[in-house]
């Protein structure tokens, strides 16, 4: 057909009609998208494949489950080549054979992605996305703390994994965060994580923040810990220089990528 949209714009439209809406028709998405019958039920069946979505008679709709999907694909869209290059320095620093600390987030699943091309790490972490990226690699171990559950933003919490994280001992503690700000320290949005986080980073050689310019200057929530000489904090080259000259005279190993 004319005109019609590439594949990728196309499915990514499906999804913005499925999260403003609920629900999707074939119909309806041929006539807007300018596709047919048959390419929209294929792009239904593949997002379905891929987790976004349940099919129905004449279209699809969004289950708690595929919301939640939705939202984290969401998420892992925003400043999407920072968080990218972010993740691939923050891999670069870890070296085979090593133990390490993962909290969730998007740009730590980014890092995990990339932890794949390392070979014998040990991998502890609350993280349920990180898990199930790195669980089926052969020469990993991980490690998913038990606990409860944080259904939307899929990460584990609670006594049963501050109990579990005290067994071990990492070489890197990386951390996605939702604030870095000079003066008040290192922030995140979820109280229920930041306890897990603080024990991360006291129980690890060093402290890995894999945090884009959006989050620098910012202060979050919940407090996870000061910033503190030796943690390294790797983030884009968008982030403001006096921004990052402030956090340099902590003591912060700033890495702009």
């Amino acid at each position: 057909m004319a005109g019609e949209l590439k594949i990728d714009t196309r499915r990514k439209k499906i999804l913005e009609v499925l999260r403003r809406d609920g629900q999707v028709r074939v119909a309806q998405l041929s006539e807007a998208l300018g596709a047919t019958v048959v390419t929209i039920r294929s792009d239904l069946d593949a997002l379905e494949q891929d987790g976004y979505l349940e099919r129905t008679q004449g279209g699809a709709i969004q289950t708690m489950k595929n919301y939640y999907n939705l939202e984290f694909q969401r998420r892992k869209q925003e400043h999407l080549a920072n968080k990218k290059s972010i993740a691939a320095t923050a891999a670069s620093l870890v070296r085979d054979g090593d133990t390490l600390f993962i909290n969730s987030g998007t740009t730590t699943y980014f890092t995990a992605v990339e932890l794949k091309q390392r070979k014998n790490l040990n991998v502890v972490t609350n993280s349920i996305s990180v898990a199930v990226e790195l669980g089926g690699l052969p020469s990993f171990r991980v490690i998913l703390l038990g606990g409860d559950i944080n259904a939307q933003y899929s990460f584990t919490y609670g006594e049963d994994v501050k109990e579990q994280i005290s067994r071990y001992r990492a070489n890197w503690a990386i951390l996605s965060v939702d604030g870095v700000n000079p003066g008040t320290g290192i922030t995140t949005y979820h109280a229920e994580e930041s306890v897990i986080d603080r024990i991360m980073i006291e129980r690890a050689q060093t402290a890995a923040i894999v945090a884009d310019s959006s989050k620098l200057g910012r202060e979050s929530f919940s407090l996870i810990s000061a910033l503190s000489r030796g943690t390294v904090l790797i983030t884009d080259r968008e982030a403001d220089t006096a921004l990052t000259k402030r956090i340099q005279d902590e003591g912060v190993d700033v890495r702009l990528v």
